[in-house]
């Protein structure tokens, strides 16, 4: 408590203040220590005579109620102020007064420097000091006489004093407050109540940063989806302004382009000959109908061939009689008729045919008879087909007859073009004709050099020199064999005379080289597509024959593979189908699996009454397996997991001692191991209960356990149906078959025949069974005691 106070001499001879509890041991051996040097007071016990103190410090200590101690404790606060306010100033001097003094004077020195109110002070320190501590009991000292007030202290450490004393008042308040809560239980503290931090398990505490964790990576991906949609967003929006910009282009461009043609190819109104031409029309619609597909109608495709004659006989002949002399009286009037023919096809097919083939416009094929004709009309194939059979022919009756009249016809290049690539279409080995039309490119190269041949020997006089022609013998022939000769380099020709006949010549040379290069790299490759199937058979097959050579597996098993190799090749023309078919649209492989496997599937009495989409589901799943003669589909005792349809072949269900016995021969179209799709294997439930084998080379489709499942999934109702027909095939195939002796002797031949009993050990229970000897015996014993 601060109420008790001690006033000790530093060695110095200054007193000092230790404001301790009068309890604490501590403090009162510092007390000791301090008092300790002087000496002096000892002889000093009683005070000497001095003035009489004040009057209230002789009346005797009044008992005082413990209400008006909290007022007492007041008072001395404000004393302890006041106090501390005069201690401030006598700092101040004692340190301008800092000088080594005698011990002797301490005692006034320590008096002069106590406050006003206290002036005894001094005096009594010596006898507090020497006196000993008084009784709690007894406030008189030991001869009854009042116990004087302690002197007031001196502080040399403010900033110490002051947390002390704050530290103190504030342990006091708060004594004061818990015993009042003590006393009233529902009283509260009048500080903040800090937030309770909850005490957690580590796992709990793991997952509660891992929950944090990923709430915070879920906002983070989701601001970071945000700004990508925007930045989404904003490049969709700049695209649609670049996309606009270019059509907008585009338009400008087209639009320009078309006033050029405009300029040239003029719009060609057809109204006039619309109705001249409307019975041929009515006829032809009745015929082979309003409109046709272009890429699929086989009539049309027909025409295209009749159509491709006639430009061939066009860019053949009329070349050929501009070139050669085969103009006269007598071969005219043939010229004629099939030039009028060749005409005639030509229109036919712009008039009847092209106006009714099928287009496609915003990803609809259009039919409407109308819309194909105008189509037709607004192209600029119209147009050029138009100029191709416009009849100059006619100037023949002014002019000499000629054929250069006709080379207009050449322009209709376009409808060879399409002929070639819709007989590609149909074909079944389509690299048939890209062989003969490589070759015909090539036949067609060397009748233009055959004709410029014959026109460059005119020009140069027959017979003129030894490199032209010398006018013998048919002249397209002569001059044919020599382009032969000439453009592929053979050698052997004529050396040329004249600067015409070595300028003609070298052209040639460079004509040749680079045109037959090129055809026969064209030629190369078309062969190469032709038997790129068979190259990637054959690497397939060396591949696994030198893998088998390099690990020298035996004749048996590479002769089996290699008729493996050769008989897949042979039936289906690649060794995987499923590489093939990857690469078509879903479309196209549904549509192709149904119409392989649906009629099949819809048979099987397990899957009759599921839904249809799901047998569709089922046929995408179905893998081709080709077994060799001999070969074991199935074995008994096998896990059954997948189920099988016979496409092609056939096999047989065999059993036996050695297999020999054939119960049932299965063919195309059959179905085997479909219960074990559904049969579980608890107790071996799915286990095959006969042996399966190839007889002859068995091409086979395999529906796995895994597969159904998941497309089961998708089909609960289906899943029901198969279950209960599941469960009634296996009903209708009647239990199993008891097992016979032979099979039930199959567990004790592990353990052999049990053998006798040796006959002195059975004689021995005989008689112990009996009550015999050993019975007889003891009975005895008991009664002879």
């Amino acid at each position: 408590m601060l109420d008790d106070h001690y006033t000790a001499t530093t060695p110095s001879g200054q007193a000092g203040l230790f404001s301790v509890a009068p309890t604490d041991h501590h403090a009162q051996q510092v007390e000791k220590a301090c008092r300790g040097p002087r000496a002096a007071p000892a002889p000093a016990a009683d005070p000497p005579p001095a003035s009489d103190p004040p009057a209230k410090e002789e009346k005797p200590p009044e008992k005082k109620d413990e209400n008006e101690q909290p007022k007492k404790e007041e008072e001395k606060k404000e004393e302890e102020k006041k106090e501390d306010k005069k201690e401030e100033g006598q700092k101040e001097e004692a340190k301008k007064e800092e000088e080594p003094k005698p011990a002797a004077p301490a005692a006034p020195a320590a008096a002069a420097a106590a406050p006003a109110p206290a002036p005894a002070a001094a005096a009594a320190a010596p006898a507090a000091a020497a006196a000993p501590p008084a009784d709690p009991a007894n406030p008189e000292g030991l001869e009854g006489e009042q116990a004087e007030p302690p002197p007031p202290p001196v502080v040399y450490f403010r900033y110490t004093d002051d947390t002390l004393r704050d530290v103190i008042k504030r342990l006091r308040e708060r004594t004061e407050m818990l015993r009042e809560k003590a006393i009233d239980p529902y009283a509260t503290s009048p500080e903040i109540t800090p937030p309770v931090t909850p005490i957690m398990k580590k796992e709990d505490y793991i997952r509660l940063k891992e929950e944090e964790r990923i709430a915070k990576e879920a906002a983070d991906k989701k601001k970071a989806e945000e700004a990508a949609k925007k930045a989404e967003e904003k490049k969709k929006k700049d695209e649609e302004k670049r996309l606009e910009a270019e059509k907008k282009a585009e338009e400008e461009r087209l639009a320009e382009e078309a006033r050029k043609k405009a300029r040239f190819l003029p719009e060609i109104s057809c109204s006039c000959f619309d109705v001249l031409i409307q019975p041929i029309e009515e006829i032809m619609d009745s015929t082979i109908g309003t409109t046709i597909d272009p890429f699929t109608d086989r009539r049309y495709i027909a025409w295209l061939t009749v159509v491709a004659v006639a430009y061939n006989y066009n860019v053949w002949f009329c070349s050929a009689r501009l070139a050669f002399p085969y103009h006269n009286a007598t071969a005219n009037p043939f010229w004629i008729v099939f030039d009028v023919l060749s005409d005639l096809v030509n229109v036919i097919d712009i008039v009847i045919w092209q106006p009714r083939l099928q287009f496609v416009k915003a990803g609809d094929i259009i039919k409407d008879r109308g819309m194909t004709k105008v189509h037709y009309r607004k192209s600029q194939r119209f147009k050029i087909d138009i100029f191709s059979i416009v009849p100059f022919d006619i100037l023949c009756l002014h002019f000499q007859f000629s054929t250069i009249y006709r080379l207009n016809r050449w322009i209709r290049i376009d409808s060879f073009f399409e002929f070639s690539d819709r007989l590609e279409s149909i074909m079944a080995k389509a690299y048939i004709w890209r062989v003969a039309r490589t070759t015909g490119y090539l036949l067609f190269v060397l009748h233009l050099n055959a004709c410029v041949f014959y026109v460059a020997s005119v020009h140069q006089g027959l017979a003129s020199t030894t490199w032209v022609y010398d006018g013998k013998g048919t002249a397209y022939l002569r001059c044919y064999y020599f382009a032969v000769r000439s453009l592929i380099n053979i050698g052997g020709l004529p050396e040329p005379v004249t600067t015409f006949e070595i300028t003609f010549q070298m052209t040639n040379f460079f004509i040749g080289v680079f045109v037959f290069s090129s055809l026969i790299g064209q030629m190369r490759d078309v062969i190469g597509a032709a038997t790129a199937g068979q190259t990637y058979f054959r690497a397939s097959m060396d591949g696994c024959v030198a893998y088998m050579n390099t690990y020298t597996i035996s004749k048996v098993v590479q002769n089996r593979v290699r008729t493996w190799y050769n008989y897949t090749w042979a039936a289906q023309g690649m060794l995987d189908e499923s590489e093939l078919l990857d690469k078509m649209p879903l479309v196209m492989r549904i549509a192709i699996a149904v119409d392989i496997n649906l009629a099949t599937f819809q048979k099987i009495a397990l899957f009759q009454g599921c839904d249809q989409q799901m047998l569709v589901d089922m046929l995408l799943r179905l893998k081709s397996i080709v077994y060799l003669p001999g070969d074991f589909v199935v074995k008994k005792g096998d896990i059954g997991k997948e189920m099988y349809i016979i496409k092609g072949g056939a096999v047989q269900v065999v059993g036996g001692p050695d297999n020999s016995i054939v119960f049932v021969t299965l063919k195309a179209g059959c179905v085997f191991g479909e219960i074990s799709l559904l049969q579980s294997a608890k107790d071996g439930g799915n286990r095959r209960t006969a042996n399966v084998k190839a007889h002859g080379f068995a091409n086979l489709f395999v529906l796995e356990k895994k597969d159904l499942f998941d497309i089961l999934v998708h089909y609960p109702e289906s899943q029901k149906v198969l279950a209960r027909k599941g469960r009634q095939l296996l009903r209708a195939k009647g239990p199993a078959a008891a097992k016979t002796d032979e099979e039930k002797k199959k567990g004790l031949t592990l353990f052999g025949t049990k053998p006798q009993t040796p006959k002195l050990i059975r004689a021995f229970a005989e008689m112990r069974k009996k009550g015999g000897f050993l019975e007889k015996l003891r009975k005895s014993a008991a009664e002879a005691k």
